[in-house]
């Protein structure tokens, strides 16, 4: 066995949202190989059912869902659907997200609309339909997705920020209501690393161009997240925060929360005009 997820959670059971690609798909990889049952979603049905059989070619039992994050009663249909096929739930990645931004008040409210509900909604509708399993069952550990950008809080970034800081305080609540029931929260900030998350912007060419700069110059890699996750997660940590520069960071806001904020917006905007 890889992880200690999987020596403590006998049953192997996890769902995963955005498990197409990314993050999402590196934690099945990894899981796979340790022989978990992946309930699989994601919007893009296609590309789920060529990741379905990757993933089962590992070891994995894969139970695929088409699954838009976004629309609660589809959302609920897929739990539902997923707890009887497993039998229950031992670990839940709410990682289905989106990425864009745009200066404040001329990104548009529709677009705050739709961030909100896919970065946001997802989570807690994920937490929601779930969680009364987790008491039942007294076990298991919910992992959420938030981003380094809950910290940074970067110009032109509003949306994304709010969502991904709504992500963290959502963790930090359940992790204090659910500890009695043996069921464990962790809360994931990771800085930049390679993904397709530019992909999905609606807020134009330079949020684009700019979200694909900081990528391009990350040296983290999806698995080299997923696996620090994983065996961190296994430990029991509420926020797991990286690489390193990004935990500098965390503390950093906490110690000079002022000149935080001048030093993000000073490197942010360089790095936006070197994306031009």
């Amino acid at each position: 066995m890889k992880y200690a997820l999987t020596q403590q959670h006998l049953a192997k059971r996890a769902f995963i949202t955005g498990a197409a690609s990314g993050l999402g798909k590196a934690f099945c990889i990894e899981l796979a190989q340790d022989g978990w049952t992946l309930g699989i979603a994601d919007i893009n049905r296609e590309l789920l059912n060529t990741v379905a059989k990757e993933f089962e070619a590992l070891g994995a039992k894969t139970i695929a869902f088409q699954l838009d994050v976004s629309d609660r009663i589809q959302y609920k249909q897929v739990a539902d659907e997923f707890l009887a096929k497993a039998g229950g739930i031992d670990l839940l990645f709410n990682n289905a997200g989106v990425g864009d931004g745009g200066i404040f008040e001329e990104y548009s409210l529709d677009n705050w609309e739709w961030m909100t509900r896919v970065n946001q909604f997802s989570v807690i509708y994920g937490c929601h339909f779930f969680i009364p399993s987790f008491k039942k069952q007294r076990s298991g550990h919910i992992l959420n997705t938030a981003s380094l950008a809950a910290v940074s809080c970067a110009p032109t970034m509003g949306a994304y920020n709010m969502t991904k800081a709504a992500v963290v305080a959502i963790s930090e609540t359940l992790y204090g209501e659910l500890m009695d029931f043996n069921v464990k929260v962790s809360c994931l900030q990771p800085g930049y690393f390679k993904t397709n998350i530019a992909q999905s912007a609606r807020g134009g060419d330079r949020v684009k161009r700019t979200t694909q700069f900081f990528i391009d110059h990350s040296k983290l890699e999806a698995k080299d997240v997923a696996t620090e996750i994983l065996h961190r997660a296994g430990k029991g940590e509420l926020y797991i925060i990286l690489p390193e520069l990004a935990r500098k960071q965390w503390r950093l806001k906490r110690l000079a929360p002022t000149w935080f904020r001048k030093m993000v917006k000073e490197k942010f905007m360089s790095a936006a005009g070197r994306a031009k």
